[in-house]
């Protein structure tokens, strides 16, 4: 048996569920294996790197809400070095065990979370000089922290595997 709220309507009591939303997407037809093959990796990796993202933007949140409460840069200065030193101890582990297009996918899936791009997260946190550091060595693997996630155009096909995974239907 299960308790549920309700509201008294005439008397009458009646059970109230809020359900959630419910997203509803036309069926997706591949033209080929590899088209398929895409579809499932991507899933995949979004299970895997949005929940990351996720926490980014929780950190960024916190982070920032707690740099306002400090009196003076310095004291400012001082907490970044222990976040960044923190979020390295936390996140460089899970990082090594991300492939090259997760790790791509990440920077995006933190651009749409935090609507800043990486670069400009780390640039506001860490600075002008670390954030080109950072910037350069991406972009020897290929990649780039100032890559924008754009849910309707190139990311049409992330934006609702993201909503479905958001919503526990994938």
């Amino acid at each position: 048996m299960y308790k549920v709220p309700v509201i008294v309507y005439k008397g009458d009591s009646i059970p109230c569920i809020t359900l959630r939303t419910v997203y509803v997407y036309p069926e997706l037809h591949f033209k080929n294996k590899r088209q398929r093959r895409y579809y499932n990796k991507l899933v995949r990796d979004v299970k895997k790197t949005l929940p990351i993202a996720k926490e980014v933007n929780r950190a960024v949140i916190e982070t920032y809400e707690y740099l306002m409460t400090l009196p003076d840069e310095k004291a400012r200065n001082q907490h970044i070095k222990l976040v960044e030193k923190g979020l390295k101890e936390q996140y460089t582990p899970r990082m090594k065990k991300l492939t090259f297009a997760q790790g791509k996918l990440l920077i995006k899936l933190v651009n749409r979370e935090c609507n800043q791009s990486s670069f400009q997260l780390v640039k506001a946190f860490m600075g002008p000089f670390k954030a080109g550091f950072y910037q350069t060595f991406a972009a020897l693997f290929g990649a780039s922290l100032k890559k924008e996630y754009h849910p309707e155009d190139e990311d049409k096909l992330t934006e609702r595997v993201v909503t479905l995974v958001e919503n526990g239907q994938l």
